[in-house]
């Protein structure tokens, strides 16, 4: 093992120390407690902005938190039936610049995990930092777990090899609508596949359409990956395990 390896885990070790009680202060600084008036108000509102316009990423992460309870509930349940998504649930790792050193993830090999993530993230100009923090989930536990997924999504598109555009979105929201059950994820599947050009339309029911739903149902549970304990695993390894056919 190299001087910067023993470096970086010895980091890791501090920050997944310290993650957690990181979440629970971030949480308790934005949390937002709402009465069932305000809750049904905000996601009528926060419904009607996302469908007429799907960029608006505040409102469709709004709609997230004030429908997704049962849904967060499946998504535990899920994570806790592994060793890795338990470790997950436990230490409660974040993604973003303080946490994650992308200089490291650019200098591993290409094909890696972490490598495909740092590429996406520079080809896409995306950043970790870019993912809000949870406001309107009540509980602790299922707060997390909506902000690992908002934290993972571009690791999902990364892993999935989908690009950023409404085919590549649409597609990986599929995806996670049928592993999550999420609601603003069924929604946005369904009403963003909508909005694709003629020539998107065709190859996303020829193509992508049929390869996420295949994807959603037999790929083991994404959101319950600890992706930051394999950065260094060959993403052709990563598909294997995880029962993933690459679609381009």
């Amino acid at each position: 093992m190299n001087g910067r390896r023993m470096i970086r885990l010895s980091k890791c070790r501090f920050a997944t120390a310290s993650a957690r009680e990181t979440f629970l202060e971030d949480y308790a600084k934005h949390h937002v407690s709402l009465s069932p008036l305000q809750r049904v108000l905000l996601t009528a509102g926060s419904a009607a902005i996302s469908l007429a316009n799907p960029f608006r990423g505040d409102m469709i992460a709004c709609l997230g938190e004030t429908t997704g309870t049962n849904a967060l509930v499946h998504c535990h349940r899920q994570m806790k039936d592994t060793a890795e998504g338990q470790r997950i649930l436990a230490q409660k790792p974040r993604v973003n610049t303080s946490t994650v050193e992308l200089s490291y993830l650019g200098d591993l090999p290409p094909g890696t995990i972490g490598r495909t993530y740092r590429d996406f993230l520079d080809d896409n100009n995306v950043s970790p930092d870019d993912r809000t923090m949870v406001q309107f989930v009540d509980d602790t536990e299922l707060a997390y777990v909506m902000q690992r997924y908002r934290e993972v999504h571009d690791i999902f598109h990364a892993m999935l090899l989908m690009p950023t555009t409404m085919l590549g979105e649409v597609s990986v929201k599929w995806i996670e609508a049928l592993q999550t059950r999420l609601p603003m994820c069924i929604t946005g599947a369904i009403f963003g596949a909508s909005r694709l050009r003629s020539r998107q339309r065709q190859l996303y029911l020829d193509y992508h359409l049929p390869w996420s739903i295949n994807t959603g149902l037999n790929a083991k549970f994404l959101l319950g990956i600890y992706y930051e304990e394999r950065w260094e695993q060959s993403l052709e390894d990563f598909h294997r395990e995880m029962n993933i056919t690459r679609l381009v």
